[in-house]
């Protein structure tokens, strides 16, 4: 036996104190119930929302009045608020509601995989839903594209896609290109290649990547002949947070075969773009080409749940975890392929093609672009340009100065930069008190109001929008500003 030193001794706790044993309850925190929470009024949301989720984002929400607003319901294209105001939705939830609000259709296949108590966390076996996920998505995706890895969020989706090209490149070609304005998540691995310095916010990020401007293909090509430890090119085929920015057809031809012939892998994002909103399923489909990754997220929820995909070539998937020993490296997460998400995305998948949604985002996306090209012409100082391809569509405003009289521009452009983002401001904020319409707006081109209605969006809907925004622009910049400074004083 072990000597052991002189200690005081110590009681062990009483489990009758601690309330866990001898029949007592454990102490029941002070909380909130379902019903609390829709019966919770505004200034009660406006509370807890400061108090517990980003007191600042409160102040932007502030001067765009959103904090005035409580959603009840939501219906196709339309919010109701709590006053019974109907609020046109041309923000679509930044690409995550290409099926409107609550499709039916939707909602009903979730009601009958609760109804029929099926599974939704499949570990340790085998998913028939995450399986025909995949297999739906392989289907639609185009070339070899057939190896699918499920999550929740774009940022997940990305993770993978880097990861599982890293890997296929090999350790000896570690370098990543990823293009100025970039945006590819907040997660750390993907915010390494999101050209963001308040999303960065200073965090220590990986140091194998090469930034070039995106859309310049000599910039590429100059990347990898100078630095053959260059193994994966990311990029989005469409930026999203950059102002609604594409690259013309022949630089993803070009792309395609700079690529091949140095043996770089390309990650195609289409986590916002995708999903039919370009008029194409995938928008670098529009260029006839294939990527040997891609990541979709947003709307692949149908719009009623997170979910998130990443789809790789089999050669690509193969040689990063294609044997036992690597097969584990990175498989999917607790919630990756859950039941009911996966049962709303195929769901939603088959909407989209026997809706022909697809098609509606080419054709109504199309007339939009018409029409807002019929208001450039009528505000061309106000208006500087309209861009983008189907329900994916930026509008840039001129910088402040030059919405003045002559004589005003020089002496305001040396507050232009200062004032980049105002007008668009404004206008979304007069849009939405006035008007009933809600719009979005972008992270690096703050002068853009970045439109992306729902799939379902018709002609009369972007009639009423354009009716909305033609009233607005009518005012002139005086009284715009003025009449947003004047909502600010009022409560």
């Amino acid at each position: 036996m072990l000597d052991t030193p002189n200690r005081a001794a110590i009681e062990a706790p009483s489990l009758t104190d601690s309330g866990v044993a001898a029949g007592k309850a454990t102490p029941r925190p002070d909380l909130l119930t379902v019903a609390d929470a829709k019966a919770m009024s505004l200034v009660e949301m406006t509370e807890l929302f400061k108090d517990h989720i980003n007191p600042g984002q409160l102040h932007f929400m502030k001067l765009l009045g959103f904090h005035k607003v409580k959603i009840e319901t939501a219906s196709g294209m339309y919010y109701t608020d709590q006053n019974g105001r109907k609020i046109l939705d041309f923000f679509g939830g930044f690409g995550s509601l290409a099926f409107g609000h609550n499709h039916p259709r939707i909602i009903s296949a979730r009601k009958q995989f609760q109804d029929e108590d099926r599974h939704e966390i499949a570990i340790a076996f085998m998913s028939q839903y995450a399986s025909a996920l995949a297999k739906n998505l392989a289907a639609i995706a185009p070339g070899d594209l057939d190896m699918v890895f499920l999550g929740s969020s774009g940022s997940e989706a990305m993770e993978a896609a880097i990861k599982v090209a890293e890997r296929a490149a090999g350790p000896k070609r570690p370098k990543i290109v990823y293009a100025q304005n970039s945006f590819h998540g907040k997660t750390k691995g993907v915010l390494s290649l999101t050209d963001s310095e308040l999303y960065r916010g200073q965090f220590q990020l990986t140091g194998n990547t090469v930034k070039v401007p995106f859309g310049d293909i000599d910039a590429i090509r100059a990347a990898f002949e100078a630095d053959p430890e260059i193994g994966v090119i990311v990029l989005e085929t469409i930026q999203g947070g950059g102002g609604i920015v594409e690259a013309p057809v022949e630089f993803w031809q070009e792309l395609r075969a700079l690529c091949d012939k140095h043996g770089v892998l390309w990650i195609a994002d289409e986590v916002q773009c995708g999903m039919g909103r370009s008029g194409h399923f995938f928008a670098f489909e529009k260029a006839g080409v294939v990527p040997d990754v891609t990541a979709l997220a947003k709307s692949l929820g149908a719009g009623k749940c997170a979910m998130a995909a990443m789809i790789a070539t089999r050669d690509v998937y193969m040689k990063a975890y294609g044997t036992p020993k690597t097969a584990m490296i990175h498989a999917q997460a607790t919630f990756g392929g859950i039941g009911e998400a996966c049962v709303t995305a195929i769901e939603g998948l088959n909407v989209m093609y026997d809706e022909d949604l697809i098609g509606n985002a080419a054709q109504v996306g199309a007339y939009l672009i018409n029409r807002l090209n019929e208001l450039k012409a009528k505000y061309p100082q106000i208006i500087k340009d309209v861009r983008g391809s189907g329900f994916m569509v930026g509008l840039e405003f001129q910088d402040f100065s030059q919405t003045l009289p002559a004589l005003l521009r020089p002496m305001v452009a040396l507050l232009d930069d200062k004032l980049k983002g105002s007008l668009s401001g404004f206008v979304g904020a007069e849009l939405l008190r006035d008007h009933n319409v809600l719009v979005a707006f972008t992270e690096y081109n703050r002068n853009v109001i970045r439109l992306e209605p729902p799939l379902i969006c018709g002609p009369e809907h972007v009639d009423e929008f354009i009716t909305a925004l033609d009233a607005v622009l009518a005012r002139g910049i005086v009284r715009i500003v003025r009449d947003f400074i004047g909502s600010q004083t009022k409560k």
